[in-house]
Order: C-alpha cells, then sequence, then structure tokens
C-alpha cells in the first residue's frame, strides 16, 4: 500500500503562557488528495498548516507529536535541513497575499526566488516558465505581468501570482490558507478552478484552509472539522455535507445553507440622508477607476457595494473617506460638503467617518498591543484618561466577542477572524455616525461572521449608525443591506432596494454574481464550469 506524503500524528501546539491551541491532532495525506480544514476563527486550522512545515507562528512552539513528509520527521532534522524541505518539498499559499509579498521586488524575482534557490530550475528557466504559467491563467500582458510589483496588481491576479510561486519548485505538497476569502465571486470561481487545475495536473497533495464549508466542498475529497484545537471530525466530504454527525458540524452545514436565504430588509420611510456622493469620477493616473458613480446612505440605512475585483467598489470608499482623489463630483455628508482630502477635513468629520480595512494583517500595527490600537482614537477623539481609556476598551473588546486578556496582546499573536474584530473594535471606538465596511466579515468563519452582523445590525438598532458595506459576500448583502449598489468597471450598473436587485428579472452582470456563488454541494463549480467553459 502507498504511504501517505504527509502524516502527522498527535500533535500538540502551545502558546508561551501554556494555553493548548492544538489539542492530539492527527491525519494523514496522500499524492494528489486534497483535505479540507474548517472550522471558526482560532480553531487551530492555519496553525496545523503551518505545523505541517515544522513551523510555529510567534508565541507558540510544537510541544507534542511529530510531522512526516514522505517518511522523514521534519522536527528532527536540524534548521538547515527544515529549510531544504520548506518550498521544496512542502509550500505554502497564505491567506493575505498583500502582506506575504515583498512590495520591493517585482512579482518575477519573488516567483523565480524558491527555484532557484533550491537548484529545480536556473534564473532563465525560471523566467520563462513563469512567462508560460503567467499565460496559462490568463494574467494581463503575460510576457510583462513579471515586471509589476505587488501594490501594481488586483487582489485577484495577486492570489493566482501566489499560488504560481507556491509550485514554481515542485512541491509535493501546498498548504493552501484561505486562498479565496478576501475575493470577489467571479474572481474566486477562478482561482478555484485553477487550485483544483494545479492539483490534478501536478499530482499535489493539497490542506484546504477555509471557514467556508461550500468552497472546500468543491476542492476537498475529505475534511476535517475543528473546533478549539481539536478534532470534532473527520470524514469523507460527501459525508460532512449530507450527513454530519457531530452537533457543531451540523450547525456549520445549516447556517451555510440558510446564508442563501433572502431576507428583505425595509427602510423607514423619509430617513434623513446623511451621505450624498455625486457623480464621483476619480483616476489611478490615467486610469479611470470610477466613472460617474453616485449613491446616497440615510441615517439607520445599510447600502451594500458589490462587484467584482478591479471594479472600484474599494476606490469608491477611499474617495469618501479622502484617501484617493476625486477627479470630478461632490461630496455632501452631513448636510455639509466634505472636503475630498483627508488633510483638510475637521477632527469631528474624521471621527464621524470610520473604515474597517478589507485586509486586518496590513492594518494593524504588529508592535503595539490590542489595547494600545484600540484605546488610540478614543485618547484621539475624546480626549479620555488612562483609566477610561482602558476601561472603554474593554468594553469594545466585549462587544465584539474577544476576552479581556487579549488586551495586552499583539496582533502577530491572533488569528484572522480575530484580527478582524480587533478592527471593527477600532473603528466603532470613536463612535462614528457612518462606518465604511470594506469587507468586514471576510476573514471570519461562517458563524463567528453571523455573530458579528448581529453585532453591527444590533449597534444600528440601538445608535442608528449607518453602514456603507463593501463585500463581495452576496450572503452578508441579503442579510443586512436595505439597498445595493452593483459595480462593474467603475460604472454603477444597477442600484436599488436590495429586495429589487436580488429577484428577477437581474441585470446581466448581477446574475453572473449571483450564479457564482458557491453552493452547498459536490460538483457544483464542476457543472459550473462546464456551463461557462472556464
Amino acid at each position: 500500500m502507498t504511504a501517505p506524503i504527509l502524516k502527522i500524528q498527535n500533535l500538540r501546539i502551545e502558546n508561551l503562557v501554556g494555553d493548548v491551541l492544538v489539542d492530539n491532532a492527527s491525519l494523514s495525506l496522500m499524492r494528489g488528495k486534497v483535505l479540507g480544514l474548517i472550522g471558526e476563527s482560532g480553531a487551530g486550522k492555519s496553525t496545523i498548516g503551518l505545523a505541517a512545515m515544522s513551523y510555529a507562528r510567534g508565541g507558540c512552539k510544537i510541544t507534542g507529536g511529530h510531522v512526516e513528509i514522505d517518511g522523514v520527521v521534519i522536527q528532527d532534522l536540524s534548521a538547515e535541513g527544515r529549510a531544504k524541505f520548506r518550498g521544496r518539498r512542502i509550500a505554502y499559499v497564505a491567506q493575505s497575499a498583500a502582506a506575504s509579498f515583498n512590495p520591493a521586488h517585482t512579482l518575477m524575482d519573488q516567483v523565480c526566488e524558491m527555484p532557484v534557490h533550491h537548484c529545480v530550475r536556473s534564473r532563465i528557466e525560471a523566467q520563462a516558465w513563469a512567462v508560460d504559467m503567467f499565460r496559462l491563467l490568463e494574467l494581463p500582458d503575460p510576457a510583462n505581468f513579471g515586471a509589476r510589483y505587488p501594490h501594481q496588481v488586483s487582489g485577484g491576479q495577486l492570489q493566482r501570482a501566489m499560488a504560481i510561486m507556491a509550485i514554481s519548485a515542485n512541491p509535493d505538497i501546498v498548504v493552501f490558507d484561505e486562498p479565496t476569502t478576501a475575493l470577489d465571486v467571479t474572481t474566486q470561481l477562478e482561482v478555484l478552478v485553477l487550485i483544483k487545475n494545479l492539483i490534478r495536473d501536478y499530482n499535489i497533495a493539497a490542506l484546504y484552509i477555509t471557514h467556508d464549508l461550500a468552497v472546500v466542498a468543491q476542492i476537498a475529497d475529505h475534511i476535517m472539522v475543528l473546533r478549539q484545537g481539536k478534532i470534532v471530525e473527520l470524514e469523507t466530504t460527501q459525508s460532512i455535507l449530507n450527513s454530519p454527525k457531530k452537533t457543531y458540524t451540523k450547525e456549520l452545514v445549516a447556517d451555510r445553507q440558510t446564508s442563501d436565504v433572502f431576507r428583505e430588509i425595509i427602510l423607514k420611510d423619509d430617513q434623513e440622508v446623511i451621505l450624498d456622493a455625486a457623480n464621483i469620477t476619480a483616476h489611478y493616473g490615467d486610469f479611470k477607476v470610477l466613472k460617474d458613480v453616485s449613491i446616497t446612505v440615510a441615517k439607520g440605512e445599510t447600502v451594500a457595494i458589490v462587484g467584482e475585483s478591479g471594479s472600484g467598489k474599494t476606490s469608491l470608499a477611499r474617495v469618501i473617506v479622502g484617501l484617493t482623489k476625486l477627479t470630478s463630483g461632490d461630496l455632501t455628508f452631513l448636510g455639509k460638503k466634505l472636503s475630498p482630502s483627508l488633510k483638510h477635513r475637521s477632527r469631528n468629520d474624521l471621527r464621524k467617518i470610520q473604515l474597517i480595512y478589507q485586509q486586518p494583517d496590513v492594518a494593524l500595527n504588529p508592535r503595539h498591543t490590542v489595547g494600545d490600537i484600540i484605546g488610540r482614537p478614543i485618547k484621539f477623539y475624546f480626549n479620555r484618561t488612562a483609566d477610561e481609556v482602558r476601561k472603554r476598551t474593554l468594553e469594545l473588546l466585549e462587544q465584539v466577542g474577544l476576552p479581556a486578556d487579549y488586551y495586552y496582546r499583539k496582533s502577530t499573536a491572533l488569528s484572522g477572524g480575530q484580527k478582524q474584530r480587533i478592527c471593527i473594535a477600532r473603528a466603532l471606538a470613536a463612535e462614528p455616525t457612518l462606518i465604511i465596511c470594506d469587507e468586514p466579515t471576510s476573514a471570519l468563519d461562517q458563524l463567528v461572521a453571523d455573530e458579528i452582523l448581529k453585532l453591527l445590525q444590533q449597534l444600528q438598532d440601538e445608535l442608528n449608525i449607518s453602514y456603507l458595506v463593501i463585500t463581495h459576500d452576496l450572503g452578508i448583502v441579503r442579510r443586512i443591506a436595505h439597498r445595493t449598489a452593483v459595480l462593474l468597471n467603475g460604472e454603477l450598473v444597477a442600484s436599488g432596494a436590495t429586495s429589487t436587485i436580488f429577484k428577477p428579472p437581474f441585470h446581466p452582470y448581477t446574475e453572473i454574481l449571483l450564479q457564482s456563488v458557491p453552493e452547498l454541494r459536490e460538483n457544483w463549480l464542476d457543472e459550473l464550469s462546464a456551463r461557462r467553459a472556464i
């Protein structure tokens, strides 16, 4: 019988104060097979993925069990021996491509680094192979794409470049850590097809980490459900979807099914308009990123902005908060003209419009504690004493579902979902009138995301806060948005009550978005790919 390429036995991982993050986890993985790891934020998914390379993130250590790759226990190797395995035998695709690439080096330099370092290809051979992969994955201008820097490409393009970089040294195993979390549904679909094809064509064994059960169902042969560092259930994908045995797994399946159910939300009549963005046009250099876009947000209203990667969603948010220069158009906030430049706005204007960023990895200073991060806007805007700042910070931690002892932690010791909750708490600290939420739950598992959405709705009901929600998750839009605007290539192609946008007849592009939301069943991706010839 063929031996597994990856074998993890009785893995135990603790932090420096002795808390158990992964408790007695075991798994095995054959060549060409995919094991999905799913569970709530902090369940230990990414921790196990990193441990497969005999690596523990800062503040953590492997205290029990062992990891074998092709029969070799890599913890027994020297640091030099382990380095030879990483990248060559096992590679890692991180959750945040933007935070993982070096901004000072071109994409070509970073894609070629691993195969050259491990003597798999010469530099010339690696460059030629990279251009072929850029072309195969339909990246723009493949002959020159590698000359770009990470900030010069979209999130979907950067994620594809990271997948290319991961397989550049022909590894046996790839750990995919939330590779489509921050992508819109249409781009996610393309990346999922890419990953599935790479696994098949290169006979790769893969760990696929995600919080979206419908996504992992399209990729994985087996699914491992984790909670609080322990294995809840490990079965075939078919068994998990159709006959889950454990209560927690049943909750995950049920929650993912109900996320596709439309909930009609009706705004009260004659609500005061607090934000009026009229005829907004903006450029990045010579490229027109927004083309005469107009939206309004009323007091106590949630407006969702949806569209594919590069459609202008985040650019619109940046214009509203004053980070991207207007070419033409007007911004009116609370009945007054709002300066298009952040530096010319009053402190009160800055306080009343807050932004929850898309990528918590790059939005939080890794050198500062959580207490400092959340407490800073409290001190800046309200001039509170140190005791008052601490008290309010602890209240906000409780509001976003984090324990009080996180006050002293740094963001590097937190999971992706926990970081996102810190970003939400920081925005709430300013007591704003309008919160612009740029993918506020993209890093959260289904159950925790639902809690955050309920929290946002609760705050809206209590404080009459308005939200402008930028998201690729149409399930979120269905749940919380009063109105929805659809952007495509910088233009507003559909706008109206969410109940209208999500009911036929659809705008053709809206229909594409709706069809691209993964369904909770096996073979959905294959069937859709066949219909669209992706």
